[in-house]
């Protein structure tokens, strides 16, 4: 029984995460910050292929997740 208790907690924690994360991305898209147009995303336009490789953004939203990361394990000591 103990272990579907962790499970159910498991469960509602990821469900939180994806509605928090989903949140930001609705604010992030009607504030117009310009994610997917920062210095160091490449793209690329053939005839008939088109290339995107968002790294400037990649590295943006690692940092974040960083600083996110370490507070809150900061915070659980």
């Amino acid at each position: 029984m103990q272990s579907m208790s962790e499970l159910g907690k498991l469960l509602l924690g990821i469900g939180l995460f994806f509605v928090i994360a989903g949140a930001l991305l609705l604010l992030v898209g009607r504030v117009g910050l310009p994610f997917g147009r920062l210095p160091g995303d490449f793209a690329y336009r053939g005839k008939n292929v088109s290339v995107f490789f968002p790294l400037g953004t990649s590295l943006l939203i690692s940092l974040l997740l960083s600083l996110v990361l370490y507070l809150v394990s900061r915070w659980r000591r």
